[in-house]
């Protein structure tokens, strides 16, 4: 549902549903059994996922008209981590065969002077699609101040004959930082030979300024983006790879020193 760094490109992932990938629950492969449900489902899928997490799988809000339990919890949005500044957008997917009507009646900013109200790549109202459609949240903040801010997205589902989906309307409110544009700039400001330098298959758009596919973000998209970051000094070579220092391991680098490590010494 959001943007990114070149809002146009990649600067938001914070729906809660993103974030969700590090627990448990909800977490499926959309298999072909899956494919022939008829029902509303709503996932982030494998490519995005992936980039925050490193691991390849689908993860699920609602499946087959069934909001996923975790989703429903009410401290559900406490648990989640607070979306980090180099994070602007989150892609989400979803198809009903079945008539469904949607309305993101709630895309608010609790703090304007740190964030703008989300937005979106579709229509806040409409009939959700009957083949799969992918659609973007954007979390633009506003460039001149650095800090945390709070906002909240509201989702209604209706049915053909108005009846809303069980656990409907969804409310989340969650936490975004955002960092003062001043070191920004320098990186995603105006290339006249922009066209001749974006990577790993950005492009060059008519401000001069290379748009990054998802994963990687810098003046020339050079930069992968890793979430969580890596820890303990490690590098993320690619999106969602870490490269950990000698002594360490993990997916992000998070694990205790490394026993082959030790044993060498």
């Amino acid at each position: 549902m959001w943007p990114s760094a070149s809002w146009p490109a990649q600067v938001c992932a914070g729906l809660a549903l993103a974030l969700s990938l590090t627990m448990g629950a909800g977490r499926r492969d959309y298999k072909d059994q899956d494919r022939m449900n008829s029902d509303i489902s709503l996932w982030i899928d494998e490519r995005q996922v992936r980039m925050f997490s490193g691991i390849s799988m689908q993860v699920f809000a609602i499946q087959n008209g069934n909001i996923q339990p975790y989703i429903l919890d009410p401290n559900f949005s406490h648990k989640l981590p607070i979306i980090p500044s180099e994070v602007g957008y989150v892609n989400f997917t979803w198809r009903s065969k079945k008539r469904y009507y949607y309305n993101f009646d709630t895309l608010t900013s609790f703090d304007l002077k740190v964030l703008k109200p989300p937005i979106l790549s579709i229509k806040t109202q409409g009939r959700v699609p009957k083949t799969p459609k992918e659609f973007s949240i954007f979390l633009p903040c506003m460039g001149n101040v650095s800090g945390v801010a709070t906002f909240e997205i509201g989702l209604v589902l209706k049915n053909g004959r108005g009846i809303p989906l069980k656990g409907t309307p969804l409310r989340l409110n969650l936490k975004k930082e955002c960092a003062q544009r001043g070191v920004y700039l320098e990186r995603t400001g105006p290339d006249p030979e922009c066209d001749k330098k974006c990577a790993n298959q950005g492009w060059c758009n008519s401000e001069k300024i290379c748009q990054c596919p998802d994963g990687y973000m810098g003046q020339h998209c050079r930069t992968a983006l890793c979430y969580p970051q890596c820890m303990n000094g490690g590098n993320c070579t690619a999106p969602g790879v870490c490269s950990c220092p000698p002594g360490y391991q993990g997916r992000h680098c998070e694990g205790g020193k490394d026993i082959r490590e030790t044993l060498k010494r």
